[in-house]
């Protein structure tokens, strides 16, 4: 695989054990002061803010209700601070009967996000019952004839069983519902839908299709197509580093190396691509139609950076050239232009969606949730865990 050095890889910032911690110190600071001013709501959940700078938030049905209090449990794993805590802890509550959510594929983002982060820091049994049923509501939703698990009900003049490639990152519940139950169907069927979005979400550069509709009688696809990019052939940035974020994790869960194939070929064309900003935050569509005067997508950078993290454990080849677009992806958010101090968020200039015209240039909510993953995951591997081997995995 044709990884190749460039400028981008360059980073004024040392990203080690100490800037890490510092950083996490700093953004749990910055968290406990919010929280003092924000009210614990259960139908004010972060998400986003509007363009008057006031709160956008949402009840717990919402795609992006875990991700506020997952990204305060992270920062609870860090810092064991109790405000943290207790408010981590109120704020998820809210989110638990969206284990009953038949109507989306999301329940994987909403109740894993929380609770499955909430583990991190405290073990709990009735976390695993929660993440248990979350499992068995989501695999209600795969149908053995397309081998996926359909995404949306919304949409049917335009699709019969519509699967965005969003719903690889709904696949890690499943594979930890197998390890708390010993029941291997939601293993079997995380699987079976991580082979079939790899057999047909991506053209042969590796870059991906937002949605596949499959016929739901004969399995076969109808149509390819976006609902979030700028068309149906452009790459959105975000579906992106889904995939590539997806599939490093799949193959972490299942040993295929055909996932890990996809992982590092969707990691080359992000990383290469030439229309990726020198900072490394990606346009919202790598080809939107007036680069460089396209809003950037910070959460897409974030995620895809996730996604380098785990497949940097397994492709030591290319290990030190992933670690480094890792740390240029942290240094340029520590640009005080990709900060925000707007309650309760962290990072600015994320992208939802410009064709839906929402949350376009605005923290996000899940922007930050993966950050503090990233710097989380990259503190990790400053432990020494995955130091590089001479094996090459070409």
């Amino acid at each position: 695989m044709a990884y190749c050095q460039q400028d981008k890889t360059q980073t004024s910032l040392s990203i080690d054990a100490t800037y890490l911690n510092q950083r996490l110190d700093y953004l749990t600071q910055k968290m406990e002061k919010y929280l003092e001013e924000l009210p614990v709501d259960s139908l004010k959940i972060p998400r986003s803010i509007d363009i008057d700078g006031s709160l956008i938030a949402t009840k717990s049905r919402q795609w992006t209700s875990g991700f506020f209090p997952g990204t305060l449990w992270q920062l609870a794993s860090h810092s064991k601070s109790q405000a943290i805590i207790s408010n981590a802890t109120a704020w998820s509550q809210f989110v638990e009967k969206e284990k009953w959510d038949t109507h989306t594929h999301d329940v994987g983002f909403k109740v894993n996000s929380a609770f499955g982060k909430w583990n991190t820091v405290q073990k709990r049994q009735k976390n695993d019952e929660i993440i248990i049923q979350a499992s068995q509501t989501l695999i209600r939703r795969y149908q053995d004839t397309v081998g996926a698990i359909r995404s949306w009900d919304f949409g049917k003049e335009r699709w019969q069983f519509p699967v965005i490639i969003d719903n690889m990152m709904n696949l890690e519940m499943l594979f930890d519902a197998t390890d708390l139950t010993g029941d291997s169907i939601y293993y079997h069927i995380a699987r079976q839908h991580a082979v079939t979005t790899l057999n047909n979400h991506f053209r042969p550069d590796h870059s991906s299709y937002h949605v596949i509709d499959y016929d739901t009688l004969t399995g076969e696809i109808r149509n390819k197509h976006t609902h979030q990019g700028t068309h149906h052939e452009s790459a959105w940035s975000r579906g992106q580093a889904w995939g590539l974020y997806g599939f490093a994790m799949a193959y972490d869960r299942t040993g295929d190396e055909r996932f890990l194939a996809k992982a590092k070929a969707i990691a080359n064309y992000i990383f290469t691509h030439p229309r990726l900003p020198a900072d490394m935050i990606p346009y919202w569509d790598y080809d939107a139609p007036n680069i460089p005067n396209e809003p950037r997508d910070v959460s897409a950078a974030v995620v895809a950076a996730n996604g380098l993290m785990k497949l940097a454990k397994h492709d030591h080849t290319h290990q030190t050239q992933m670690i480094e677009w890792v740390d240029k992806i942290i240094a340029s958010l520590d640009a005080e232009e990709y900060q925000t101090d707007k309650i309760p968020y962290l990072l600015d200039h994320s992208t939802g969606s410009v064709p839906g015209n929402f949350e376009v240039d605005k923290p996000l909510a899940y922007a930050d949730y993966y950050y503090i993953e990233a710097l989380l995951q990259r503190l990790e591997w400053t432990k020494g865990n995955h130091a590089k081997s001479n094996h090459s995995d070409d």
